[in-house]
C-alpha cells in the first residue's frame, strides 16, 4: 500500500490543532543515529505534550497515509530511529512528555511518560527510597519510551531481568490513533492476551507507546565491586556459577573484559584510570548488592580467595569506597566509547548459551584470522550470556580499508552464533540494520505471525516503515 510524504495540508492541520511548541525544525540530532550509518529524513518533526496530542497527530498521518517514525532519545544503534528512504515521514518525538504520574513506594511501583529520561527515573525513584535497575551506557539521554521499544538490556539483567521483566503495564497510541489504556499496576492480571509484551520490543513498528508503570525494588542495604584476572572466558564462567553459590541472587553484574578494550581505553581516553598497570588478558567486574547485616568488601574476599585457590583468578581489586566502585564502573562504561573512536570494521550485539561462550570465542577469532588481520574486543553481560563482540582494523589501517570485507565479518559472527544455538541481536533491537539477519536467521513461522501481527495492527503500514519488517 503506497505511502505518501508529508504534505503542506497535513502541516497546516496539525498547526491548527497542536500548540506551537510541539511543532519543530528537523534539526539535525533528529536526523542523525549514533554509528553514523544512515542519515534519516523528515518532512515534519512533532512533540506533542500529551497522549491526547500523540492520538491527535496518529489520526492525521493515518487518514493522510504518511509514515510516522517514533523518536525517543535517539541513541538505538540499528537505525530504528532513522528513516532514510521513502516518502518523507513524520518523525514523532517524545522528548516534551517527561511526567512522572504517580509513584508508589509501597507497592515498588512508578507510572512515567514514555519522554521521561532513564537517569531522571532513578533519580525519582531514589527520592521515594527505591531503585530502578535498568542502566544503559547512554542512561543520561536514553528514553523510556525507546528503552522499552527497543527491549533494552544493560548491567544489571543478570539480577533484575531486562525492559520486559520491568515493565507492569503500557499506555499505548494505535495507527489510527485510538488509544489502549493497559497503565496497569497490577502483578496478576490473566485477562487474555498480554498486550504489554506484544509492544515491549516492537520498535515503534505497532504503535507509540506514551507512557508505562514500572517496577522498582528496595535498593540494597551495602553494594560492592571488584575486578577480577581470569586466565580465560571458561574459567570466568566458573567463577559466576561459585559466586551465585555464595551470593545468590546478591550478584547484580557480572561483566567480561578482553585486554583489547583496555587498549583502546589507553589509547584514546588516558583519563580513564585503569586498575592494573599491565592490562590482564581477561578480566571481570563483578558487582554485588547485599542485604543489611552482610560485608560486600567481605563477601568478595571469600570469593577471592575460594576462586584463587580453584585457580579460577590470578589477581584482583576489590573496591575500597564508592569512588574507586566508580572508577571501576569507568572502566568498563567508557569501552564502547573507545570502540567508537577507533572505529570498527563491524560490531556485533549478541547472545549465546552460557556453556557455548568459551567455544564461540575461540572459534570466532580463527574464523575472522581466516579473513584477515584484524584486532578483536569481545567483551560484556557474561552473566546473561550477551557479548559486544567488535572486529576493527590493526594498527595503521582504518575501517575505511576493510569496506569491502565488512559484509563477510558479519556473516561470519552471525553464522557460528546461529550454528551455536545464539541470537545475532541481544539487546539492540533489529531497527533497520539487521532486517536481513531476521529474515536469514529467523524462525519462518515466528516470521510468518510477525507479519500477520503487523497487518493486523497497522494495515495501512505507516509505523516506522523498513525496521524489524521488510517494507
Amino acid at each position: 500500500m503506497a505511502l505518501n510524504p508529508v504534505t503542506p495540508a497535513l502541516v497546516a492541520a496539525l498547526r491548527a490543532e497542536l500548540p506551537a511548541a510541539a511543532l519543530r525544525e528537523a534539526a539535525p540530532h533528529y536526523l542523525e543515529e549514533p554509528r553514523g550509518r544512515w542519515t534519516g529524513q523528515a518532512g515534519l518533526v512533532v512533540a506533542p505534550g500529551s497522549t491526547a496530542d500523540v492520538a491527535l497527530v496518529m489520526r492525521h498521518a493515518h487518514a493522510a497515509r504518511v509514515p510516522v517514525v517514533p523518536y525517543g532519545g535517539g541513541t538505538g544503534l540499528v537505525g530504528g530511529q532513522v528513516m532514510p528512504e521513502g516518502p518523507a515521514p513524520l518523525l514523532l518525538s517524545l522528548e516534551r512528555m517527561q511526567a512522572v504520574r504517580g509513584i508508589w513506594p509501597d507497592e515498588n511501583v512508578i507510572a512515567v511518560e514514555a519522554g521521561a529520561i532513564l537517569s531522571d527515573i532513578h533519580d525519582a525513584a531514589a527520592g521515594a527510597g527505591r531503585l530502578f535497575p535498568l542502566s544503559i551506557a547512554a542512561k543520561g539521554s536514553a528514553r523510556i519510551g525507546g528503552n522499552l521499544a527497543t527491549n533494552a538490556g544493560g548491567s544489571n539483567v543478570l539480577r533484575y531481568g531486562n525492559a520486559r521483566e520491568l515493565c507492569l503495564g503500557l499506555e499505548a497510541v494505535l495507527p489510527d490513533g485510538r488509544v489502549w489504556n493497559g497503565l496497569s499496576r497490577l502483578r496478576k492480571d490473566n485477562t487474555g492476551y498480554d498486550l504489554r509484551d506484544l509492544f515491549i520490543g516492537s520498535e515503534g513498528t505497532l504503535g507509540v507507546i506514551t507512557a508505562a508503570s514500572l517496577k522498582l525494588f528496595a535498593p540494597p542495604a551495602s553494594e560492592g565491586c571488584a575486578l577480577l584476572v581470569v586466565p580465560g572466558p571458561a574459567e570466568a564462567l566458573r567463577l559466576l556459577a561459585m559466586a551465585r553459590a555464595r551470593m545468590g541472587e546478591g550478584i547484580s553484574a557480572f561483566e567480561l573484559i578482553h585486554r583489547q578494550g583496555l587498549d583502546f581505553l589507553a589509547e584514546t581516553l588516558p583519563r580513564v584510570r585503569q586498575p592494573f598497570a599491565t592490562p590482564p588478558e581477561w578480566t571481570v567486574l563483578v558487582d554485588v548488592g547485599l542485604a543489611r547485616g552482610l560485608d560486600p568488601a567481605e563477601a568478595l574476599e571469600g570469593l577471592f580467595a575460594e576462586a584463587h585457590g580453584a585457580g579460577l583468578v590470578s589477581d584482583g581489586v576489590i573496591a575500597q569506597s564508592r569512588a574507586q566502585r566508580d572508577d571501576f564502573w569507568a572502566v568498563r562504561e567508557q569501552i564502547p566509547e573507545a570502540n567508537r573512536r577507533i572505529g570498527s570494521v563491524s560490531s556485533h550485539d549478541i547472545s549465546l548459551p552460557l556453556g557455548a561462550i568459551a567455544d564461540f570465542i575461540a572459534r570466532g577469532h580463527a574464523a575472522i584470522a581466516a579473513i584477515g588481520d584484524f584486532r578483536i574486543n569481545c567483551f560484556g553481560h557474561l552473566g546473561d550470556g550477551n557479548l559486544h563482540y567488535n572486529v576493527f582494523p590493526i594498527p595503521g589501517h582504518s575501517r575505511a580499508d576493510h569496506a569491502h570485507q565488512r559484509d563477510r565479518v558479519k556473516r561470519t559472527v552471525h553464522d557460528l552464533v546461529h550454528e551455536m544455538g545464539g541470537s545475532v541481536s541481544a539487546e539492540h533491537g533489529i531497527g533497520r540494520l539487521k532486517v536481513g539477519d531476521l529474515e536469514r536467521y529467523g524462525d519462518p513461522v515466528k516470521l510468518d505471525l510477525m507479519r500477520s501481527l503487523k497487518a493486523a495492527l497497522d494495515p495501512a503500514g505507516i509505523m516506522n516503515p523498513g525496521a524489524v519488517l521488510r517494507g
